[in-house]
Formats: C-alpha cells, sequence, structure tokens
C-alpha cells in the first residue's frame, strides 16, 4: 500500500489510489473508483464508482463525490460542498441509467456548501464561492458567486482576483507570480512571467 488510510476508512477491493495519498476517518472509496497521486481525502469523503480524480485533489471534510464527476488535476473541494448526478430525482423513480457526467477541469476551487448540478463543465483554474449553486457552465478563470450562480468577476492562476472587466477587453497582471492575463472577446487566457 503506497497510501495512508486510517484505521476506520473504506476501501473497498479494486479501487485504484495513488501514491501519497491521505484518506482520513469513515471515508468510503468505491470498488472502480480510479484516484491519482498525493490527494487528500477529509473526514467522511465518499467516493463513488464511476468517478476519477486526478493528483493532487484536496477534499474536505463531508463531501459526497457521486458517480459520473470527473475532477482533473489540483481541485479543491471546500467542506461539505454538493455533487449531484441526477437532474430531477424522485425517490419512487429509478433514474440510474439517466446520470448526467460533470467535469472540474485542472486547478478549479469549489468552495464550501457549494452545490454543483449535474451536467456542467467546471472550467480551468475557475473559482465557485461558498454557498453558490452552479447550474450552467462556467468559464476558465471564472468566479462565481450566488444562488444560481453568476459570474461577478476573473481569478488568477493563483486564487487572486483580477481587476479586469466582466466582459470586453481588458488586461492585469497577477501581483503574487507576475503572469499576465489578457481578456479578449470575453475569453480571458494567461501569459507566464518567464523566470
Amino acid at each position: 500500500m503506497n497510501y495512508t488510510a486510517h484505521e476506520t476508512a473504506i476501501i473497498d477491493q479494486g479501487a485504484v489510489i495513488g501514491k501519497g495519498c491521505r484518506i482520513w476517518h469513515w471515508v468510503h472509496i468505491s470498488s472502480k473508483a480510479v484516484i491519482g497521486e498525493n490527494c487528500s481525502f477529509g473526514q467522511n469523503v465518499f467516493v463513488g464508482n464511476n468517478v476519477k480524480i486526478g493528483n493532487n485533489v484536496k477534499i474536505q471534510n463531508n463531501v459526497s463525490v457521486y458517480d459520473n464527476v470527473t475532477l482533473e488535476d489540483n481541485v479543491f473541494c471546500g467542506p461539505s460542498m454538493v455533487f449531484t448526478n441526477v437532474y430531477n430525482p424522485r425517490s419512487a423513480i429509478p433514474r440510474k441509467d439517466e446520470y448526467m457526467n460533470t467535469l472540474v477541469k485542472e486547478g478549479a476551487t469549489l468552495g464550501a456548501n457549494c452545490t454543483i448540478i449535474c451536467g456542467v463543465i467546471i472550467g480551468k483554474n475557475s473559482f465557485v464561492a461558498a454557498g453558490a449553486v452552479i447550474n450552467r457552465n462556467v468559464p476558465d478563470f471564472a468566479l462565481m458567486a450566488g444562488v444560481p450562480a453568476r459570474q461577478i468577476g476573473w481569478m488568477s492562476e493563483f486564487g487572486e482576483r483580477l481587476d479586469l472587466p466582466l466582459s470586453g477587453s481588458g488586461e492585469a497582471v497577477c501581483k503574487n507570480t507576475g503572469d499576465k492575463y489578457l481578456l479578449e472577446n470575453n475569453n480571458l487566457r494567461v501569459e507566464k512571467k518567464i523566470s
């Protein structure tokens, strides 16, 4: 075993878990889950069967990652945030064949108690504020807040708010990294500072 798991954790036979992962109290990882390296699973986390998790993903306490969710590298899931996998659940009507895919791209942050409605793509390095409800795709680097969530700004890869308009054109420099962010036609791209 090349990962650390607390004695209360339940790891079903067949789960693929990368080296350096830390699995804390009362975590349950299902048998068909595929997990990369150096991930952290806080207390009371559940990981379903049809779940793929990249490297260096941090999932805080009380998060359930249900079937058909994919988390790319460096994703952060805040405490008690929620994923869904059926759009219109009913207890009396089986809908397991209606699970929708949710993709959280590299470097995204999902704040505490936010809810991600299934079938969306959360953009690279985007930032979902605590308590927000996401019910549509999120652009790369977007800062999302509210119920339902709307874009209120842009975030750097470092995790700092950028001084840019919501739409149109503009540029900003991350004060921590020196990277330049260029907003063109409502799309944000980054030019890395050369060291």
